[in-house]
């Protein structure tokens, strides 16, 4: 038991405690569960597209879907038709 007592006072001797390490411990960010539905972004100052660009995108997306469209039909028409020995 003495020995136990002694070295409780050579831990305490050195000057910190246990409490005086969290006190020192900086502080976690707080966290919640939800989304910080109050903190929005700054506003833009030049917008995302021009509308020129928007409606180059939008043609360019229109012709890719029509590409696709007829390949997948040539495809299709290539299966549905047996070939020919």
């Amino acid at each position: 038991m003495l020995f136990s007592l002694s070295l409780a006072g050579c831990a305490t001797s050195a000057g910190s405690s246990l409490m005086d390490a969290r006190a020192e411990a900086p502080m976690p960010p707080k966290t919640s569960a939800y989304l910080p539905v109050e903190d929005l972004p700054s506003p833009r100052e030049k917008a995302a597209m021009t509308p020129d660009e928007r409606l180059k995108l939008k043609n360019e997306l229109i012709a890719a879907r029509d590409r696709q469209a007829a390949a997948g039909k040539a495809k299709g028409a290539a299966i549905a038709e047996p070939a020919k020995p």
